[in-house]
C-alpha cells in the first residue's frame, strides 16, 4: 500500500459539520518502532484488522502528520498545526520541511487569513509548527485573525519545565511569537471538559502531556472526536497499555486512553486520529477484551 498523500483534502460529514483532513507529510517507516516501542511486530500482526491501512504484513506501523479543519457555530476552526516549514528540529523527519501544507489548507476552503480559531491539543513540535511562518526573517503568526487556544495546564507545565535546547527552540519559533502577538488564550479544562463554542468541546486526556486535550465537534446529533496524541495509532485500541516513548506520565496517559476508548466503544462517534494513516477515521467497536477501529472512508462511505 502506498503511503503517498492525497492531493485533495478528504472530508467527513458529521451531521451539519464537514471535517477536512489537511495532509502535511507521511511519517518515515521507522517512526512507529521509535514512538510506540511496545507495539512489537508479533503483537501488531496478530491484529488482522490493522491491515492494510494501518500496518503492513510485517507489522510495520503506518503514521502520518495532518490537521483537521471545519466550521462550527460560525467559527472556522483548525485543530493542531503540524510540523511546519523551515523549522530547525532535532528529529530529521521534521527538520526544515518544505511542504505545500498551506496550499492544501487553502484548497480545502480555509486560507490562513480566514481561520478564526486554532485549537492546540498540546504543545509538541509536530502539533504547533504552522502556528508561525517565516516572514522577512521573523517567525510571525500564520493565522493573524485567529484566537489560538490551548489548556492552561499545558502552557503552565512547560513554563516551569526545564527544556532542552531543541524544545526551547520550538517554543521560540512556534509558541512565543503567538503569545507576543496577544493571540494565545489559555483555557481551564475541568474533568467534564470545556466548551469553546456551541458543539465544540475540549475533552481532558492528560498523560502524554499534563494538559493534553482531545477535541469534540458535532451538530448536537452526530459527533466526531479528534484524538490528538492520546491515541497515536489504532493498535492502541487493541492494546491500550501501549504508550508513547515521549509520554510525560505513562500511567496517566494509559488511564486517559482507556477511559476515552470506553466512552467511545459501541457509539456512532466518528474518531479522527491525528496521526492515523488513511483512511484516518473510524468507529470504535468492541473487540475481544478491548477494541478495534472500524474504518470510515472520506465522505462517510465505509470502505469495502
Amino acid at each position: 500500500m502506498s503511503t503517498a498523500l492525497t492531493t485533495t483534502a478528504p472530508f467527513w460529514t458529521v451531521g451539519d459539520v464537514t471535517v477536512h483532513r489537511v495532509d502535511e507529510t507521511a511519517l518515515p517507516p521507522a517512526t512507529g518502532a521509535w514512538l510506540l516501542p511496545g507495539a512489537t511486530a508479533p503483537l501488531v500482526t496478530e491484529q488482522d484488522w490493522l491491515r492494510p491501512h494501518f500496518a503492513d504484513d510485517s507489522g510495520l506501523l503506518r503514521l502520518a502528520s495532518h490537521t483537521f479543519a471545519f466550521s462550527v457555530a460560525g467559527l472556522r476552526v483548525l485543530v493542531d498545526t503540524g510540523i511546519g516549514n523551515g523549522k530547525e528540529r532535532a528529529n530529521p523527519a521534521w527538520h526544515r520541511l518544505d511542504t505545500d501544507y498551506l496550499d492544501r489548507l487553502t484548497a480545502a476552503g480555509f486560507p490562513p487569513e480566514s481561520v478564526d480559531l486554532v485549537v492546540l491539543t498540546h504543545l509538541h513540535a509536530d502539533h504547533v509548527g504552522w502556528n508561525t511562518r517565516l516572514v522577512d526573517g521573523e517567525w510571525r503568526p500564520t493565522f493573524p485573525h485567529a484566537r489560538y487556544v490551548t489548556s492552561r495546564a499545558e502552557r503552565e507545565f512547560w513554563a516551569g519545565h526545564a527544556m532542552d535546547e531543541a524544545r526551547r527552540q520550538m517554543f521560540l519559533d512556534s509558541v512565543v511569537p503567538v503569545e507576543e502577538a496577544g493571540l494565545l488564550d489559555l483555557v481551564d479544562v475541568p474533568a467534564g471538559g470545556a466548551e469553546l463554542a456551541p458543539n465544540l468541546r475540549l475533552v481532558p486526556t492528560p498523560g502524554h502531556t499534563p494538559g493534553h486535550v482531545a477535541v469534540e465537534v458535532g451538530d448536537g446529533r452526530r459527533t466526531a472526536l479528534i484524538t490528538g496524541d492520546c491515541i497515536h495509532h489504532p493498535v492502541q485500541l487493541a492494546h491500550p497499555s501501549i504508550g508513547a516513548c515521549v509520554d510525560i506520565d505513562p500511567a496517566l496517559s494509559e488511564s486517559s486512553r482507556r477511559a476515552l476508548l470506553a466512552s467511545l466503544s459501541g457509539t456512532d462517534t466518528l474518531v479522527l486520529g491525528t496521526h492515523f494513516a488513511p483512511p484516518t477515521a473510524g468507529l470504535v467497536v468492541p473487540h475481544g477484551d478491548a477494541h478495534r477501529l472500524a474504518p470510515v472512508a472520506a465522505d462517510g462511505a465505509r470502505p469495502a
